[in-house]
């Protein structure tokens, strides 16, 4: 059973419109961010041995935070979300058979 939110999408389709709202501005900001550090990660500025290291410091949490926002997120999201459904139906389950009376 695939559960819809308030908006009538299920869940797959609520992260995949989620997802493709979201890439754009990420991916951009991602983008732009690394191409202004690129030339200090590759020495091209003045001075490129003290603030080398600082943009390739940079240029690496770009990419692992578009990596996170954009994948490991909306997967962890659902995968956590089917879990929490499953859990409440197992045991709303359990708890709709009345427990047996002590002596019978």
């Amino acid at each position: 059973m695939i559960a819809e939110d308030e908006h009538g999408l299920s869940q797959h389709d609520a992260l995949i419109d989620a997802c493709r709202k979201r890439a754009q501005p990420i991916i951009m900001t991602t983008l732009a961010m690394g191409a202004g550090m690129m030339p200090i990660a590759l020495g091209f500025a003045g001075d490129s041995s003290f603030r080398a290291p600082m943009a390739i410091a940079v240029i690496g949490g770009l990419v692992t935070s578009t990596l996170l926002s954009l994948i490991v997120i909306p997967a962890a999201f659902t995968v956590i979300d089917d879990l929490g459904e499953w859990l409440t139906r197992r045991f709303r389950h359990h708890s709709s058979h009345p427990a047996p009376k002590p002596g019978q």
